[in-house]
């Protein structure tokens, strides 16, 4: 009797380990980026117009042309709807709200993905006051250290703050400045200081 309980519990606990080796499946391939590094860079200005306002003034997808002087065109989808892609580095339009938009870049075959990904977003204040919110999101291990990282971060940082203060500048009614010098600064469209796109 003992040795057909022992048996028994051998038997089920081989079952066991059996069947939660089979639910977890095979391994899963590795990553292409095994350590990456993710950085978020949040930036917010506040405007002196209701937040409908300012969306209707900058939030259209392709209106980054205008507050980021830059040329931008719909190449494929519709402005503002969900897939529609724009000549800046390709950006794709992945989620939006009534006074939001988050758009990413292409995996691109010369170079390992960095997850890019921004969101542009007004959020009311008061019936006569919002704020604009920019957030970047994206791994930059692949740089070659901590320096590089650094001066990334700043230049993209630097970039988009001037966006931002555009947008501002265009929703409360003003006139935009000139763009800066060509080469100042990292490219449009989250492009790294050594190319366009991710």
């Amino acid at each position: 009797m003992t040795t057909s309980r022992g048996a028994l519990a051998a038997s089920l606990a081989i079952l066991t380990l059996t069947v939660t080796a089979s639910a977890q499946g095979p391994t899963p391939p590795p990553f292409q980026t095994p350590n990456p590094n993710y950085v978020s860079i949040p930036l917010e200005i506040t405007v002196n117009k209701p937040a409908a306002e300012v969306w209707k003034r900058v939030g259209k997808y392709c209106d980054i042309g205008e507050w980021l002087q830059i040329p931008c065109m719909i190449t494929s989808g519709k402005d503002g709807e969900f897939g529609a892609v724009r000549s800046v580095a390709n950006e794709i339009l992945v989620g939006k709200t009534e006074l939001s938009y988050t758009y990413t870049q292409p995996v691109r075959t010369d170079r390992p993905y960095n997850l890019y990904h921004g969101t542009v977003e007004v959020r009311p204040l008061t019936a006569t006051t919002s704020k604009i919110v920019y957030t970047l999101v994206f791994d930059n291990s692949m740089l070659p250290d901590d320096a590089a990282r650094e001066r990334d971060k700043a230049q993209r940082t630097a970039q988009f703050t001037r966006a931002i203060q555009n947008m501002k500048t265009l929703a409360e009614g003003g006139t935009l400045p000139p763009p800066p010098p060509r080469g100042q600064g990292a490219p449009a469209g989250g492009a790294p200081p050594t190319g366009r796109g991710n």
